[in-house]
């Protein structure tokens, strides 16, 4: 992300606007109570503390690409301990991530009850490797969280003029969640909003998927 995206997430009215997207979020998914969660993309920690408190998760593994971010979010979630871990690193390639030694602390396949990705992945050229990220490490019945940036919305000027995004391979709503479909995921409810320019929805890895990735 450029400078101006960076102070715009950050800002009161993204908190506010992730405040309501994890409300639907947990309509559509309900809570991961007791769970260990993984965050794609975690900022400045903000996200973190929601699926701590509302989703009432045990411990979240969270990651950012960006040096700045994993300091400031670290530093956010230093009081809750060992409850949040942040790291840098990318959603393409989760086990460099969290375990570039081989100890088993995070990114491991089936690993996770839920993963959360807060318009994280429309940042990522090669997105589909992300979903298939996602898939490797939810345990089956897992579920995906998913709040995302369609092609509709990069398409507009003032996304074109502010904002740094990758220019090939955007998505819509439906490719998104026809690829999570395609990876084997299946889609318990999704929705576009504001003329099809935002997406949120939840998937689960089937509970009969045993299967190492």
């Amino acid at each position: 992300m450029n400078r101006v995206e960076t102070a715009v997430v950050n800002s009161p009215p993204r908190r506010w606007l992730q405040r309501y997207e994890a409300r639907l979020l947990h309509r559509l998914g309900g809570p991961v109570t007791a769970g260990r969660v993984l965050e794609l993309g975690c900022g400045r920690g903000f996200g973190t503390r929601l699926i701590l408190d509302r989703f009432g998760a045990r411990e979240v593994d969270a990651l950012d690409l960006d040096p700045r971010m994993v300091t400031r979010a670290r530093s956010r979630l230093a009081p809750l301990g060992n409850r949040a871990r942040v790291v840098r690193g990318s959603a393409t390639d989760l086990r460099a991530a969290f375990d570039p030694g081989g100890s088993g602390r995070g990114g491991e396949s089936g690993g996770y009850d839920a993963v959360f990705d807060f318009a994280i992945v429309h940042h990522v050229p090669e997105w589909r490797h992300a979903v298939a990220e996602v898939v490797r490490v939810l345990k089956p019945g897992g579920r995906f969280y998913f709040d995302e940036v369609t092609a509709a919305a990069l398409a507009t000027r003032g996304y074109r003029w502010l904002f740094d995004h990758p220019t090939e391979d955007r998505f819509t709503g439906e490719e998104f969640v026809a690829e999570l479909q395609r990876q084997g995921l299946q889609v318990r409810g999704w929705r576009t909003y504001l003329r099809g320019h935002y997406l949120l929805g939840v998937a689960e890895r089937p509970r009969g998927d045993g299967k190492s990735r």
